[in-house]
This record gives C-alpha cells, structure tokens and sequence, in this order.
C-alpha cells in the first residue's frame, strides 16, 4: 500500500469518527445520574434501584450522584448546566418540574427549555392521613369537622411550597373548606407531631405513611391513585369520594440536559422500560409503595411535565403562595 492509500485511508477514519454520535463514543465512560435530594429519601431509593439494573442492561456503570438542597433545585440546576453529551441525567419530579416553577419567583432553571425528557420512572400514590387522636374513621367525617370549625383544625407539611403543601391546598380548593398550615423543616417532625396530636392532618406518600397507618398511630382517608391499593384496601381513593383534582400521583422521571442528542434518550429510553419489566425492580419497588410508569414515550412525559406546571400555578395562585 502506498503512503497516499495510507492517507486517504487515514483521512475517512478520520471523518467518519467525527461523525460518528458523541453519546455512542462514549459508551465506554460512566453515566452520572444526578439526585436532587439527600441521600435515603424515597428519590435516592428509586435512583439507586434503576442505577443497578440499568448498570447490566447498558453493559455502562452508571453512578448516583446526590445533589440537594433548595427542594431540588441545586442539583436540577447542575443537570442544566451538564454538557448534553448523553453521560449525564438527572431525577425529575413532580416537585422539580411541577411545584418548584408554581411557587419559587426565580428560580434557577427552566423546567422545559433547559431539558430533554427521557421517560418517567415510577409513580407515587398520596394519602390524607390524620391523627388516630382526631377521632375520625372516614373521608366524610373529616371534611364535616373541618367545614363545622373553619380554620380551628390544622395540617403539617415539610415546608412551604413542599408537594405535601400543594396537595393540602388542593384539598382545601376541592372542599372548600379552611385549615391552618403549619409547616415543617422535614417530614420527619412533621409525622411527629401528627402522631402525638399536636397537628391533626398531613398529605404524604403512601409508602413513608404506611407504617403510621398499620400500628393505628394514623389513620388513611383517601389515597391518589387509579384504584384501591392492595396496601390499604378498605381505603377509598379520592375519584370515589368525588374529589378527581386531588387523585393526582406523584412520580420520578429521567430528564437530559437540553440539547442531548436524540440517540441517547432513545438508548436510556429503552433500556428504562426493559428494566421496568423485571421482576426483581418491581419488587424493590413495590416495597416502597411505588409503581412502575405506564408512560410509554418521552413525549408523554414532558406533555405530563407541561400540565402539571400548569396544574400546581394554579393552585399556588389559590393559595396564595410564592417563595423567593
């Protein structure tokens, strides 16, 4: 072969590398999926658990980084600011891409424009649980007290502009009726003082409520979801009870920085829903009180993103609610 076949050769490698996806390139490199939530919370749990799976199924280790602080919106802010080269995504939740933009004046990333949606993970039921010390059993007896005795009863939440926040205002929006809030800095404390009375009631998940419930420390009223959940079966939801605004879910999702290209939502995309298949995560799951998503597109899930941005501005509008 002569110097100028080398070359020529040498030159259509050259180019046909350069055009060749950067995200398939880097293939061999480890994925980084940001958290936006301290370590242990029900985010982090689900992170890990897909991050182990999806490990084996993209043959790419794939490594949690937990970013918190500023109710997600610091490491949100890093997965904006990540270059959209297929290594880097982040957890979107309905409190990163549903409360935060309703309540927070400036905050600092745009939900839509700065990213890419990939596919939503797993969806988390909510459930009005009260103090057993309230004295009341149903959904019914508690919306009378409440609407007898405006403003007297009281319910917790994490903190101002929290998704539990949201949720309770929701209710009042649906009810029509007035409670005080009292909010928290956690749930933790939050939970405390429901038990012991001090607040009469707190929207939370069902998987961090249901222990309460099961020991006879809370009771459940209602829970958001499609139907009565094998957990709590004598439970209503809040469809059956006439109250459809308030049967919203929350969830986890996969976003990518804007710009990522489109061979790589499709690579992540994919191996999400094979990995939503196996046996092994949905009990990992269901072991949380989680859901594997029935979303089946990434378009889905950000029209899903859009209508709840647009759901939660109301009711903060409603509740008069808007932090710095």
């Amino acid at each position: 072969m002569t110097r100028r076949h080398v070359l020529i050769r040498a030159g259509v490698l050259t180019s046909a590398l350069a055009l060749f996806p950067r995200a398939l390139r880097a293939q061999d490199r480890a994925l980084r999926l940001i958290v936006p939530f301290p370590p242990g919370g029900a985010t982090d749990i689900t992170a890990r658990a897909f991050a182990e799976h999806l490990t084996r199924e993209l043959g790419q280790s794939v490594i949690v980084d937990n970013k918190g602080g500023a109710g997600g919106s610091i490491g949100m802010s890093e997965v904006a600011r990540a270059a959209p080269d297929g290594l880097t995504f982040g957890v979107a939740t309905l409190s990163t891409h549903g409360v935060n933009p309703a309540v927070y004046a400036k905050l600092p990333y745009d939900p839509v424009k700065q990213f890419e949606p990939v596919s939503e993970l797993v969806k988390a039921p909510g459930v009005l649980v009260v103090s057993a010390k309230m004295g009341v059993r149903t959904l019914g007896e508690f919306v009378q007290q409440v609407s007898a005795n405006p403003g007297r009863f009281s319910y917790a939440s994490p903190g101002n502009g929290t998704i539990g926040h949201m949720w309770a205002e929701q209710f009042k929006r649906s009810t029509n009726t007035q409670m005080t809030h009292v909010p928290y800095r956690g749930a933790a404390p939050a939970i405390n003082d429901l038990i012991g009375g001090q607040v009469n009631a707190y929207f939370d998940q069902v998987a961090s409520a249901l222990p309460h419930v099961r020991s006879g420390r809370l009771v459940a009223l209602a829970v958001s979801w499609s139907k009565r959940l094998d957990v709590l079966p004598e439970v209503p939801t809040f469809a059956e009870v006439n109250l459809p605004d308030n049967n919203t879910p929350s969830w986890f999702g996969l976003v990518a920085p804007a710009g990522t290209p489109a061979v790589a939502i499709s690579r992540m995309h994919g191996a999400v829903h094979r990995v939503l298949a196996l046996p092994a995560l949905q009990q990992t799951l269901a072991g949380q009180g989680l859901y594997p998503s029935d979303l089946k597109t990434p378009e889905q899930f950000g029209t899903q993103i859009r209508d709840k941005i647009a759901r939660m501005r109301n009711v903060a509008k409603f509740a008069s609610v808007q932090l710095d």
